[in-house]
């Protein structure tokens, strides 16, 4: 039988794929690389945000383990202080504070009154007072735990 006397038709393909909507597993893909922008965003923020509480702890170590005297080491301290709360909170706020303002600052936030009333007060009367070697490393260990609870940096608006 001759091919050219049957009536068939000539073989129709399918349409190609379209380009939308993509395949299930691109929206998974796509979904994947939104979370870990986000997260790298967040923990590049959050890192940004702890470097000034490191710096902080970093340089109490080094203070703790200088050689100078207990009155040089006191006067740093307090100066490592100031600046670790001029970095964590308003400057219009802390900038002001001398003496007892600033310890009650400070016992208010860490929650306690262990800067106004109790070893803190070194940082103040360090200079009217004789040298007594337990008392800084009770008062560098206070410094830590304060400076561990420092919160992050406020926003700096011009």
């Amino acid at each position: 039988m001759p091919q050219d006397d049957l009536p068939l038709r000539d073989i129709h393909l399918p349409p190609p794929p379209g380009f939308w909507p993509p395949a299930p597993g691109w929206w998974i893909v796509l979904a994947l690389i939104l979370v870990m922008a986000l997260l790298s965003f967040w923990l590049w923020r959050r890192r940004r945000r702890l470097v000034p509480r490191k710096a902080a702890l970093k340089s109490l170590d080094v203070l703790q383990g200088s050689d100078l005297t207990q009155k040089q080491q006191l006067q740093e301290l307090a100066i490592l202080m100031r600046r670790a709360c001029l970095t964590a909170y308003p400057r219009a706020t802390v900038a002001g504070l001398t003496g007892v303002a600033w310890l009650d600052f400070m016992d208010k936030q860490y929650g306690s009154t262990h800067f106004n009333t109790a070893i803190g007060r070194l940082l103040v009367e360090a200079a009217y007072r004789p040298d007594e070697p337990g008392e800084l490393d009770a008062l560098f260990a206070l410094c830590r735990v304060w400076l561990q609870k420092m919160p992050a940096p406020v926003k700096k608006r011009v």
